[in-house]
Parts: C-alpha cells; structure tokens; sequence
C-alpha cells in the first residue's frame, strides 16, 4: 500500500472539467459514508439537508487562501523569454520581494530578469534547491502586488483548458470567502459555496471557522517516487489567527464535530493538533505534513473535497481519510478500496473531475 501505482484509477479525458458548473453550487456532490463504504448521489445544493441528518453540532473549517496571479514572464539579459511560476513568499522587505519560484527555462544563480513592458527587475540568488529558484524581486510589496494585477495571470492546472479571459478566469478560480492572498493553486472544495448557501448553513446552526494556507507545491507537486514513503513534500504556510483559534478551541471543548472544507483545510487541521492546547493565542507556521494511509486524523471529522488526480497526494490523503475510522475497510490499494468503487460509480455516472469539477462528501 505503499506504492505508488496503488493510487492509480483510468479517468476518461473527456470527465475533465474545463469550466466551472454554471452555478456553483448547482455541481453533482457524492456522499461517502465510512462506516458502511456505500455512498449516494445528490446536488451540492443539498448539502444543508445532508449535514443536518448527521443530527451533530457542526463547525466547517475553511481555508481563506486567496489565489494570486502568480504566472509571470521576464526576459534574461541575452533577450530569451523566461515564464516564472511563483510558489512561495519567503521574505518582504522594504524594496525587495523574495520568492521561492519555477521557472521555465531554468535560471542559474546571479542571473538578471526584466519584465517588461513594467521596470520590475529581479535576480535569482538561489538555483540549488531542486524545482525550485530563489528570485529577489527589486520593489516595494505595494510594486510587487500591483505588478502581478496588472501583469500577472491566474495559475490554472495545466489540465484545464479554458477559454475564459484573465478577468474571468479570477473569478471562477477563487473561492468566494477568500480574504488572504498567498495561493498558487485554489482550495478548490470551496468552490462549489455561494454566499446564499453560506447564509443557509448558517442560519440551520452551522458555524464556520476560517484558517489559512497558502497553496504551493507541498500540494501539487506530483510524485515520482516508486515508494510514496519516500516523497519530498515542500513545506506551506498556514495561520490561525486569535478569534479563529478561540473559537475552534471552544468547538472542540464542546464535542463539535469539525468538517474540514478541503484537503488543505484538512492538513492544516492535523498541522495544528498537537498545539491545540498550547498556551499561543495564535498559530502559524510551516508545515509539510503528508497524509497517507493509514494516517491518523485527530482533529477532522469529516472531510469535503473534489475528486482527485491519480496517483496525487491529494488522492493518497482521501484514500486515508475514507478507511480512518468509523471505516471497517483495511486500505490495501484504491482500486479496491470502497472509495476507489465510489470513483468509479462516479466515472460511470459523468461526474466532473479536478479543480472545477464535482465534490464529494467523506462522512
């Protein structure tokens, strides 16, 4: 169970989704039910009927990463053309912005970018650490965000083919609560709410609580190794603040049971378990956690998420999910794993895949 071709399923291209439901909350939504491995189909829309039958007090945890236009171009100094993903902020000071990034062609340390048609300038300082280059951006942080509004675009999954303009493309590919820029990639669960199915949870006595982490390779970075024990995850950054700390204290005092809004809900959740009880009135920091089975979940409850690619740490952090009690089921590999039969009902049924396709509901 621990090789990577045990986290492998055959998805037919065209269950792609290239584009969002019409209405976000009009997508399929397939509840997993742990304890017996069956499930059934409904519409996201339903999802205030489904959690109340769970007849428990419930806090859904989500994370309010906002995406930022982060794929740029610069050019080398001999005139080529380099694209540049950003993957993670590791310093702002006064006149400089310091990124973990991709680039494509790669950058060797002490080369100079420009980006026109603006005057931002960088140079890498860094070219040893694997994927990933060291830039230091030469701007203020109030430059460097108004750059990438101006001239950066929205990092969709190479998967995805749309046609929808930048402009349409910040909308469709951010949640509607998403407060805090950082990600690279959108917590994709969260897609599926509006604001009017926020406002129905809310007044049947859901609660929600919001965290952040920021989105970066430690989540879609693919695997390569054969042994999935041996994978690198890069490390991202997550916060609670103080009120959102407070109040998922007191929710667990309560017995409240937490239903995490996505997988990086989730790995912030089990990031922060054994500081639950510290006495920080706050909580931030890096975290590389890689969930696998046969995890132990200590703080998720329930799970809502997408359906994932295979062999993806996403896909590996579900799989852990759906056979961590209440399941009776021994995780051997996906395809015969009760969740991997519930992919594939999904499959014969045209449910949507990836980033804007359909969700699912892990009870």
């Amino acid at each position: 169970m621990y090789n990577l071709a045990d986290f492998s399923y055959q998805l037919p291209p065209d269950l792609i989704a290239h584009a969002p439901s019409s209405q976000r909350d009009h997508c399929r939504l397939l509840v997993f039910r742990r304890a017996t491995g069956t499930w059934s189909h409904h519409y996201f829309y339903e999802l205030p009927q489904i959690l109340q039958e769970l007849a428990v007090d419930l806090v859904l945890v989500r994370n309010n990463s906002r995406v930022i236009p982060a794929r740029i171009w610069g050019q080398k100094t001999t005139g080529g053309r380099v694209e540049v993903l950003l993957t993670r902020q590791l310093a702002s000071d006064a006149h400089q912005q310091t990124w973990s990034v991709i680039s494509r062609p790669g950058l060797k340390t002490g080369q100079s970018l420009t980006f026109p048609p603006s005057s931002l300038t960088a140079v890498c300082r860094s070219a040893d650490t694997g994927y990933e280059r060291t830039l230091a951006f030469q701007a203020t942080f109030r430059e460097f965000t108004q750059f990438l509004q101006e001239y950066g675009q929205t990092p969709i999954p190479p998967y995805i083919h749309s046609p929808a303009s930048e402009r349409q493309l910040r909308v469709d590919y951010q949640t509607v609560y998403a407060s805090v820029p950082g990600s690279v990639a959108a917590p994709t669960a969260g897609l599926h709410f509006t604001p009017e199915l926020t406002q129905i949870l809310q007044e049947k006595g859901v609660e929600f609580i919001d965290v952040t982490l920021h989105v970066g390779l430690g989540t879609f970075l693919t695997v390569k190794t054969d042994d999935i024990r041996q994978h690198h995850m890069h490390t991202e950054y997550y916060s609670i603040d103080e009120t959102n700390l407070a109040r998922l204290r007191a929710a667990r005092r309560r017995g409240a049971h937490l239903l995490a809004i996505g997988t990086t809900a989730t790995r912030t959740l089990e990031s922060v378990a054994d500081q639950l009880d510290s006495p920080a009135t706050s909580l931030s920091g890096d975290t590389n956690i890689f969930l696998y089975p046969p995890a132990r979940f200590r703080l998720t409850d329930h799970l809502l998420t997408n359906f994932h690619l295979s062999e993806s740490t996403l896909l590996m952090l579900v799989s852990a999910f759906a056979s961590a009690p209440p399941s009776y089921h021994h995780f051997h590999d996906f395809a015969s794993s009760p969740l991997g039969h519930a992919y594939q009902d999904a499959i014969a049924n045209r449910y949507r895949f990836f980033s804007f396709g359909d969700a699912m509901l892990i009870i």
